[in-house]
């Protein structure tokens, strides 16, 4: 898996990863209000378990990311403070190490 954390993301990111997320600017208003972005990309099946993990640590909000990748990874966004998202990633890399053996 590949992470990533966007602190203060700009405005060009933000459009980008809502238009994404198949949102209208007004609908994606609320994903604007964030500290941090996390992005994690993976398998579908890592994704779906990293998605419930991040939502359990921390105050986050995991949302799925459209893609054209014909590897089929999923790239997820994790909305939230940047403290949250951090412990967040922490926790995933850890569980996600514990789970597999490796990263």
């Amino acid at each position: 898996m590949d992470y990533r954390i966007i602190q203060s993301p700009s405005e060009g990111a933000l459009d980008i990863i809502t238009r994404r997320m198949g949102m209208s600017q007004s609908a994606s208003q609320q994903f604007r209000d964030y500290d941090a972005i996390g992005l994690i990309q993976g398998k579908l099946i890592d994704m779906v378990y990293v998605a419930d993990l991040a939502e359990k640590a921390a105050g986050i909000v995991a949302v799925d990311i459209r893609g054209s990748c014909p590897q089929n990874m999923i790239l997820l966004a994790l909305f939230g403070d940047t403290a949250s998202v951090e412990t967040a990633l922490s926790d995933i890399k850890i569980n996600m190490k514990k789970s597999r053996g490796s990263d």
